[in-house]
């Protein structure tokens, strides 16, 4: 039996115009979209510095990538930083156990799908999106870093999207931390010697992404960036305070 039409297969529909309801139309959606963009920032307004974490949904419990995962926010939280995840189970609910287990914060963004999955038992601050792309902007918008456990193309897809967005200098000194190496390695060795030979990507694109086999090692490259996060914060805004008197003397 078909499931009904999730909102992200309802907006790239094409539309027919014939006998629609205006409930059911692209401008009335326009309106939900921003009830959702609303919900999201006034519910994580006050989250404070946080970190991502990426897997994959079918990741079991006693998989080692999950325990690290659980380990991994642990320390993290552990160092005064909130996690949040996509909310479902797998390698998400390793993060947001493993932060509520520290008690921390622990955020979860589900996602509206065919298949219905709700939030993990181990969510404390919970938002359930209808649009993928506003949930997208949330993940990247409230958090400092993302760390990226083995998974599927929903993890690619976060992964690649953080690192398109630091190329092109829309986010910065933003820390990306694949964990396992046996996993990631075969995809960097891609990059390496098929796109960066090509001459699609430069090599400092490559060090965009550091590599992990441990949560004790993720978490020190967590740190470190942040701290070169902190250092170029500061870096701008004392360029910032420069510009602005520069201004005024010419005035």
């Amino acid at each position: 039996m078909r499931k009904r039409k999730t909102q992200d297969e309802c907006i790239l529909d094409s539309p027919t115009g014939e006998g629609e309801e205006f409930t059911d139309s692209d401008p009335w959606r326009v309106f939900r979209i921003m009830g959702e963009f609303v919900e999201g920032f006034d519910t994580l307004a006050g989250l404070g510095a946080a970190i991502s974490i990426f897997g994959s949904a079918r990741t079991e419990g006693d998989d080692p990538n999950y325990r690290a995962a659980v380990e991994t926010a642990r320390l993290l939280v552990d160092s005064g930083l909130s996690v949040i995840t996509g909310g479902g189970p797998g390698i998400m609910e390793a993060g947001n156990r493993g932060a509520q287990q520290e008690n921390g914060t622990s955020v979860g963004l589900g996602i509206e799908l065919p298949f219905e999955q709700g939030l993990n038992e181990y969510v404390d601050v919970g938002i359930e999106f209808r649009y993928f792309f506003v949930r997208k902007l949330n993940f990247v918008k409230y958090s400092q870093g993302f760390v990226i456990f083995p998974g599927g193309f929903g993890t690619l897809d976060e992964l690649f999207e953080a690192l398109t967005l630091i190329q092109t200098g829309k986010i910065r000194q933003f820390p990306v931390v694949l964990y396992n190496s046996d996993y990631w390695g075969g995809l960097l060795d891609w990059l390496r010697g098929t796109m960066l030979a090509a001459g699609n990507i430069s090599s400092p694109d490559i060090e965009l992404m550091r590599l992990a086999d441990s949560p004790q090692e993720v978490h020190e490259l967590i740190l470190q960036g942040l701290s070169r996060q902190a250092s170029w914060c500061e870096k701008s805004a004392a360029a910032a305070r420069a510009a602005t008197r520069l201004a005024l003397k010419v005035r």
